[in-house]
């Protein structure tokens, strides 16, 4: 069976030594069989081990090889779409209980981080940059909205204290989240990985689910075994493939494209951003940039539809980092890759459950950091008999693409340009 390794990034040319993790071989049985090891999978097993369950995680490739260990590396809270949005679609109620959790994921990752030593480069602090008086407006309320929800670590920002957070004139203003911050995904994966398998939990690389038997106790085939299990989760978001063609209408992969510098001087990297936090703009097709343990800046922005990867995406990238940094002229840029994140229509996490057994959780819309540790522990509480949590996930209402597979990209893109116009213009 071809071997897939790691895509080349700067995450995978700097992540800490790991163990062989064999394919697997033959037929073994487990109480729960999650395919998937990026950051829903690996959280899910292991609030499953710490209570009793004995957990088999298959992945495709290598531990982290989607989003899980190519993302921006930021530490965001809430969701795609803000707890006011979901507010108005399902109600105050339900938002209610989706609101209290909109910032546990970052409390589950420090809380993993210490608990198993976990080396990854964490720094607190992430910023959301306005680039015009409508997105300060927004975030005057997203605070107010956040506040109402017991989230209190929030600083506005006007231009002047901004220029204090970042070495560059674009933004008006900001917001500064305290409980925000930014990590080296890859060994924030890794180093869960080696969690899962200090508890006894089993994972095989290398070992793509090609099919599943449903049933009583379903059955989960790779290429060269299977798994009998009482539970599977289905975790694997962008990278899944048609393997549960239920989940494949409602949802798109797309691609978002990094770059790295080269190392810079610590004077230099001190100047661009003296607090080391990271920032995000508020755009619709958002930039986002931080600061690496080594001293680079990571730089990302843009989507592209169908996941389809860009010919040149220092081209498409260095034009932005340029406009925020034009004192990174003469940098070189190291690395320059490609991930792809799974969107849905209405840009809300799909979480449910088919038939009696198969549990599911996808389509973080590019807001996966956070929202996979939290869905790790939801989907772990479901398994336990503990639903209503995971009921109000499962409750938000989620539609196909208008036309179907074959008018996805053309639609999403549509959508996207004219959100992108509306931010260029302003209004």
């Amino acid at each position: 069976m071809p071997h897939t390794p790691y895509p080349t990034s700067y995450y995978a040319a700097s992540a800490n030594p790991v163990p062989a993790r064999p394919e697997l071989q033959g037929e073994t049985e487990t109480d729960v069989c999650i395919i998937g090891a990026g950051y829903t999978g690996l959280s899910t097993a292991l609030f499953l081990l710490e209570n009793g369950f004995k957990v088999t995680v298959l992945e495709a490739a290598k531990v982290g090889f989607g989003a899980s260990g190519r993302n921006g590396g930021q530490i965001v809270n809430s969701y795609s779409r803000d707890i006011d949005v979901i507010e108005r679609t399902v109600g105050p109620k339900q938002a209610q209980l989706l609101g209290q959790m909109a910032f546990e994921g970052g409390r589950i990752i420090r809380e993993r981080i210490a608990k198993y030593n976990i080396q990854c480069d964490l720094k607190d602090g992430g910023v959301f940059a306005a680039l015009s008086a409508k997105q300060m407006g927004h975030l005057e309320s997203q605070k107010k909205l956040w506040e109402r929800f017991g989230h209190t670590q929030l600083e506005l920002m006007d231009a002047k204290r901004m220029r204090e957070i970042v070495a560059t004139d674009s933004y008006v203003g900001g917001m500064l989240d305290m409980s925000g911050g930014h990590i080296h995904p890859l060994n924030l994966a890794l180093g869960e990985a080696a969690a899962v398998e200090s508890l006894g939990g089993v994972i095989h690389e290398q070992s793509p689910a090609v099919r599943i038997d449903r049933g009583a106790n379903p059955v989960v085939h790779t290429p060269q075994g299977r798994v009998k299990a009482k539970f599977v989760v289905v975790a694997g978001n962008a990278y899944l493939g048609g393997l549960v063609p239920e989940l494949a209408s409602k949802s798109m992969p797309c691609g978002t494209q990094v770059i790295t510098t080269e190392p810079l001087s610590a004077d230099l990297a001190k100047s661009l951003l003296p607090q080391d936090y990271c920032v995000e703009d508020c755009n619709y097709l958002l930039d986002y940039y931080r600061l690496t343990g080594d001293n680079r800046l990571i730089f990302g922005g843009g989507v592209v539809y169908g996941a389809r990867d860009p010919s040149n995406i220092e081209a498409i990238i260095r034009p932005k980092m340029l406009k925020v940094f034009p004192q990174l002229k003469n940098v070189k840029i190291d690395f320059a890759w490609t991930g792809n994140f799974l969107l849905t229509l209405s840009r809300l996490p799909q979480v449910g459950r088919i038939g009696d057994n198969i549990y599911y959780s996808q389509g973080c819309s590019g807001h996966g950091v956070t929202y996979t540790h939290l869905a790790g522990k939801v989907l772990a509480e479901a398994l336990r008999g503990q639903a209503e949590r995971f009921d109000a996930f499962a409750d938000l209402p989620h539609y196909p693409f208008p036309g179907g597979r074959m008018f996805q990209v053309p639609f999403s893109a549509i959508g996207a340009w004219y959100y992108s116009l509306r931010d260029k213009l302003g209004v």
